[in-house]
């Protein structure tokens, strides 16, 4: 009797743990695709970032790849194609005319997969010095809290934003100090791409 018992157990468990496989690989068919942050209909394509390109019944011409630095991608059939400056969708229409010089009615769908173009850096005397993802409407604290916060040999007052205006680099001051104690909040601007943030 006791032997059922243990055989009956064991066939109930095993059955749940196979409906627990099941039920996780149904999730993950299920799962939304991850998509980067700003990635919307009206993000303006740039360099570094990476592409997919999808051409319906055409996987020979479907691809992901990189936007180049002159902000060119390279397509079979159509070589160069400028990406940026465009939306993902203003992108697609552009490959669809070129490629309708080979086929009919070619669909064509465009998605951004990774944001690269779109950076701030921070430096000096910070925990994780480096490059990162420029969020909507990011301001310099915010910044400044992706990289971790400051090194105890930070001199928190003297810090700066270095931005390209005009071709030339303009130097921003900001009073760490000051703007957490609610002085001088102007001074707690929005980043834009390629600013530098240095914590001397």
């Amino acid at each position: 009797m006791r032997a059922l018992l243990w055989i009956g157990l064991g066939t109930m468990l095993a059955a749940g743990n196979l409906y627990a496989q099941e039920a996780a690989k149904s999730e993950n068919k299920t799962a939304p695709a991850q998509v980067p942050a700003g990635a919307d209909g009206s993000y303006k394509i740039g360099p570094q970032d990476v592409l997919r390109i999808d051409v319906w019944k055409e996987p020979e011409i479907s691809r992901s790849v990189p936007v180049r630095p002159d902000g060119k991608v390279s397509l079979p059939l159509l070589n160069d194609v400028q990406a940026a400056g465009l939306t993902a969708m203003e992108l697609a229409n552009v490959i669809s005319e070129g490629l309708k010089k080979f086929m009919n009615n070619p669909q064509v769908t465009v998605s951004v997969s990774e944001i690269n173009s779109r950076r701030v850096y921070v430096t000096g005397e910070v925990t994780r010095p480096g490059a990162y993802p420029l969020l909507p409407n990011m301001t310099v604290l915010q910044g400044l809290t992706s990289a971790g916060g400051f090194t105890q040999f930070a001199r928190t007052k003297n810090t700066y934003v270095l931005r390209t205006e005009n071709g030339k680099q303009v130097k921003h001051p900001f009073n760490y100090n000051d703007v957490v104690r609610g002085k001088h909040p102007e001074d707690n601007i929005m980043l834009q791409p390629g600013d530098t943030i240095v914590v001397p």
